[in-house]
């Protein structure tokens, strides 16, 4: 018998009715490790309703008490990590090391939500008209929904729920099928920290789960992050039902690297960025644009480097670990069949990678093209795997038009010495998240995280005080104590005097 994970309810594992279930593979081994379940409506709607349930006394919970649980999740999380990470890894693959980081940068919110006191502090004003007083304060919207994809099993879901759960809002995470036990892990931490039972949960499943998530009427807010067409549909279908939604959508990532860049640097950063994770990123780098003369150089020494990958079982000292699924990897191949066939280069082919691991893994290599032109499909499509494309172009003012046109706007780079270049990139990309010789530039948890166009629906991003504002309403009460001798009918329109 295989362990099937199931869903968290209401402060303990919960079965559910159905029996349907899907496969929880190792990657790295291509062995079905359990089943996880797959919620029947019946069982979504059982879900929400312990959170609506747990709200009321939630929100009526002090912030001093409030705090106290953030705090002592903050400390168990970070004596335990190595837990989490180790079930990060069994079931996504990424390397125990990249695991490890991922939980660190949700760390990071959850220590920005143990400010949560401050953060929610409305305003007052005294005296506004005659004896009237006004202020206003930040109240929690009520159960929310959290839809997280695979490639970040914890830090994802972690962007949202330190913010509501801190705001005074209870929680039902959705996690994805392929490596749904981090949640659960999680949801028993909060447990052990002290939060209350309902107040953060967990449903298992697939499209049912989520469509209930959707529509059910008891869920205030959707937060997502997947691809850009279910991105569209979570955003479309949750706001139809009158939901707060932040829909975090697809990327297409380009590095700009200009002739005076430091090329050792930006080489560095292109095979980190483009393979960490085996490029299964929403931040990753899929595009390195060389500017003028040095794309020969440059390419060299990206092919040096990414030659030097390890890729294997993440388990063992490897430094790049497999894709999450058989069917990703074969779809990531093709890509690589496609770029071929259309005229790229093919400069460092992962598709028969030797790799240090399970002969069944899900194994796929770094991939290196160069001569890439933007009507390749490695070009315009996220193909979310190991593939750094490298595209060459004679000026900045070209590398600049091919991350305006993209449809994408999530991150993006530029390799420079030059301040001033610098200095008008950043005013002129379009996009959400930009590094400056940085290769990944994802904010700390007091900036906001998210893109723009197509890699957001929705007008708020993740974290920082975008979070607070979206998990929050604002109320302004208007106050005034009379003298009781004082009164009188006036059906006038309130005026200030």
């Amino acid at each position: 018998m295989t362990p099937i994970v199931q869903h968290w309810c209401d402060g303990k594992a919960f079965a559910g009715d159905s029996t349907a279930t899907a496969p929880v593979t190792n990657p790295a081994t291509g062995v079905v490790t359990g089943e996880v379940a797959l919620a029947s409506e019946g069982d979504a709607r059982t879900v929400i309703a312990a959170a609506a349930d747990a709200f009321p006394a939630w929100r009526d919970t002090s912030l001093a008490k409030r705090t106290a649980v953030l705090f002592r999740f903050r400390e168990l999380l970070n004596e335990r990590k190595q837990e989490l990470a180790a079930i990060i890894t069994a079931e996504h693959g990424k390397v125990l090391s990249d695991a490890l980081g991922e939980i660190s940068r949700g760390q990071e919110v959850v220590e920005f939500a143990c400010g949560i006191p401050h953060l929610l502090k409305g305003g007052y004003t005294e005296n506004a008209s005659t004896n009237v007083d006004i202020h206003s304060v930040h109240q929690p919207l009520g159960p929310v929904g959290i839809i997280s994809p695979f490639n970040f099993p914890a830090m994802v879901p972690m962007w949202f729920f330190p913010i509501a759960i801190a705001a005074g809002n209870t929680v039902v995470v959705k996690p994805s099928e392929k490596d749904p036990s981090a949640s659960i892990w999680l949801a028993e931490l909060w447990k052990e920290a002290g939060l209350p039972d309902g107040v953060f949960n967990v449903l298992q499943g697939d499209k049912t789960a989520v469509d209930e998530l959707l529509t059910n009427k008891a869920i205030k807010a959707i937060s997502f992050v997947g691809s850009t067409p279910i991105a569209q549909y979570v955003y479309a279908t949750a706001t139809a039902a009158g939901k707060r939604v932040q829909a975090l959508g697809g990327a297409k990532n380009h590095a700009i690297i200009l002739p005076d860049a430091d090329l050792d640097l930006a080489a560095d950063a292109m095979v980190n960025a483009g393979f960490g994770s085996a490029g299964e990123r929403c931040m990753a780098i899929s595009v390195a644009v060389a500017v003028g003369d040095i794309a020969d150089e440059l390419v060299a020494k990206i092919t040096e480097r990414a030659r030097t990958i390890v890729t294997g079982d993440g388990t063992h000292n490897s430094d790049m670990g497999p894709l999450v699924t058989k069917a990703h990897r074969d779809r990531v191949a093709g890509y690589v069949d496609a770029g071929e066939k259309a005229g790229a280069t093919v400069v460092l082919d992962g598709r028969d990678v030797d790799a240090d691991g399970g002969a069944d893994g899900f194994w796929l290599g770094p991939t290196l093209f160069d001569h890439v032109t933007p009507d390749m499909s490695i070009y315009t499509d996220e193909i979310f795997g190991p593939v750094l494309s490298v595209v060459r172009v004679e000026s900045y003012d070209q590398a600049l038009a091919l991350i305006n046109d993209n449809p994408y706007g999530n991150g993006t780079a530029i390799f420079t010495n030059d301040g001033g270049a610098a200095r008008r990139f950043g005013n002129e990309v379009e996009v959400g998240m930009v590094g400056i010789n940085v290769p990944i530039p994802v904010p700390m948890a007091y900036y906001s995280f998210g893109g723009w166009k197509a890699s957001l629906f929705g007008d708020s991003h993740a974290h920082g005080t975008e979070g607070i504002h979206f998990f929050t309403r604002t109320k302004a009460i208007t106050t005034r104590w009379l003298d009781p001798s004082h009164g009188g009918l006036n059906l006038g329109f309130p005026q200030n005097a």
